[in-house]
């Protein structure tokens, strides 16, 4: 159990702060859990890192949370400053996938955009599907199961043919703090409810925070409002970032005021 946890947001779709000059947002996610880095984003997770005196250049683990290339593609330029960490992933996150949408990008990657062999290089890579300890109180969840709602998009290919893709690799983060879970998400393709369950399943406790990647945004109104129903008097704290969405943030900043607030490169969050 961990007395003081500190989360801070180094790759969002927004700068949430005008200091330190400089930093830059993107489309992506990536924080520093502790001392353990969760996702890299895409190209701002170093020069973000550096501006906010975060030190990932001593951190002994990377957490990747599911193969996108919004959440992965910075993976080279984080493992060049750091040495040799472990490197915690599913062991489907070097599958092939792309976008289905018949539109303009139809076809576009959306994948981790390096090898196995490539990452292994420079990094020891833990492939696992089952819960995992990556440091002292803070757990790298594996796969979830999905009695409700989750939110998968795009295809993946199998050796009997390209299929529509369950993400079956997305994963999250769980702190153990004295006064319940913290729960850190980078995408939550397995739906928000889906996760804490398991969070709560695994970590044997209840969830009072929330930070990160909702991923409200596949979500519609009435949707929205019944999540909103479930997390009332539940949590303590939920920060929403990344694929929150617009509209759901306004929602939960309606329907739970005292808890929710919105989050970007910048945001730092304390649990004492």
């Amino acid at each position: 159990m961990i007395e003081v946890v500190k989360v801070t947001i180094l790759v969002d779709n927004t700068v949430v702060k005008p200091y330190p000059r400089g930093l830059r947002g993107e489309w992506g996610f990536s924080a520093a859990v502790g001392d353990v880095l969760l996702d890299t984003g895409q190209t701002a997770a170093v020069h973000n890192a550096k501006l906010l005196d975060v030190p990932i250049e001593e951190f002994g683990s990377v957490v990747v949370s599911h193969s996108h290339f919004d959440h992965t593609s910075g993976m080279l330029d984080v493992l060049n400053v750091m040495d040799q960490p472990d490197i915690y992933c599913h062991p489907d996150i070097w599958d092939h996938r792309y976008l289905d949408s018949e539109g303009q990008f139809d076809g576009a990657p959306l994948g981790i955009p390096y090898t196995k062999s490539t990452v292994e290089g420079k990094a020891n890579v833990v492939e696992h599907r089952d819960p995992v300890e990556v440091a002292d109180g803070v757990y790298a969840l594996g796969e979830i199961s999905r009695p409700h709602q989750d939110y998968v998009i795009g295809k993946v290919e199998r050796d009997d043919g390209d299929v529509e893709d369950p993400i079956v690799d997305d994963q999250s983060v769980a702190v153990e703090t004295d006064d319940g879970l913290a729960l850190v998400l980078g995408c939550c393709h397995a739906g928000l409810r889906n996760t804490v369950e398991h969070a709560e399943a695994v970590c044997q406790g209840d969830v009072q925070y929330i930070i990160g990647g909702t991923h409200l945004i596949a979500m519609d109104s009435e949707e929205i409002h019944a999540i909103a129903d479930w997390l009332a008097g539940k949590l303590d704290l939920l920060v929403g970032a990344h694929c929150t969405g617009t509209a759901a943030a306004g929602i939960l900043n309606e329907r739970l005021p005292n808890i929710f607030e919105p989050a970007g490169v910048g945001s730092t969050i304390r649990f004492d």
